[in-house]
């Protein structure tokens, strides 16, 4: 089959319509936008509203325009394109200098998503790969970044989701999740033995922008024995990597605010 073979009709309707409300047609004339691009009506008034629902675009008393679900999924590609860029070689040097392995995530909803994975050149190596999720109240890198984020934000964010427990430390609940982020924020780093996987021992470490605004996380993970006596070693070296990688994206180094 031919490579056009592939291609989906009405993904491909749907990428024109969003293309020609990014050029300005806020499609407050049907017949010519569905003359424009091709699209009989039916097709359009059905796009719109589907794309308005997934808010791609959004519509006011001037017509239609891209949305903020949209305007935020880019943003995010290219600020994470920008972050592995300027990550990996400090997480690279990173694993080898500690002999454990490094890793960099960013929260989308409430999953960690894992862009960075640099392993030593050991036997034990983490088995988390690029394109991992994990869920970001379980794992440590999600604990990071929640609790460097407005305390107001996360309790929006997990007001009526479910919280699975991962092991007997996950937090379950609303209330006992933002006591471990009380306590992961106390100590600027969130660190975990067996809280998510038996045997594992890890520790996070949130990067900021130039606002201060936590946009990642990065951790370093090993076997529990790895991190016997090295913990403030490993912890010092973890801090000054995020602060490495942060002022690498604007951050200054004034500390943001949970309010």
């Amino acid at each position: 089959m031919s490579e056009a073979g592939y291609l989906s009709p009405p993904v491909q309707r749907a990428a024109r319509l969003l293309r020609h409300i990014a050029d300005g047609d806020a499609v407050t004339n049907m017949a010519e936008t569905s003359r424009r691009i091709g699209i009989n009506r039916t097709t359009l008034l059905r796009l719109l509203h589907t794309l308005e629902a997934e808010r791609f675009i959004e519509q006011d008393s001037t017509g239609w325009r891209i949305g903020p679900a949209l305007i935020g999924l880019a943003s995010r590609a290219l600020h994470s394109q920008d972050i592995t860029q300027t990550a990996t070689p400090v997480l690279a040097r990173l694993a080898e200098s500690l002999g454990l392995s490094a890793h960099l995530g960013v929260l989308d909803a409430r999953e960690v998503v894992f862009l960075v994975r640099r392993t030593p050149n050991l036997s034990f190596a983490s088995n988390i790969r690029v394109g991992s999720r994990l869920p970001a109240h379980a794992a440590n890198m999600g604990r990071a970044i929640l609790a460097s984020m407005p305390i107001a934000e996360v309790k929006r964010l997990y007001a009526r989701a479910p919280m699975p427990a991962a092991t007997s430390h996950t937090p379950t609940t609303l209330a006992a999740l933002l006591r471990r982020l009380e306590a992961d924020r106390a100590e600027g780093l969130a660190w975990s033995e067996g809280h998510y996987e038996p045997g594992i021992a890890s520790v996070a470490a949130a990067v900021r922008d130039g606002a201060g605004a936590p946009i990642a996380a990065i951790n370093v993970s090993g076997p529990v024995s790895g991190f016997q006596g090295r913990r403030e070693a490993i912890g010092t070296a973890l801090r000054g990597a995020a602060a490495e990688i942060s002022a690498a994206m604007g951050w200054t180094g004034a500390e943001g605010r949970a309010a």
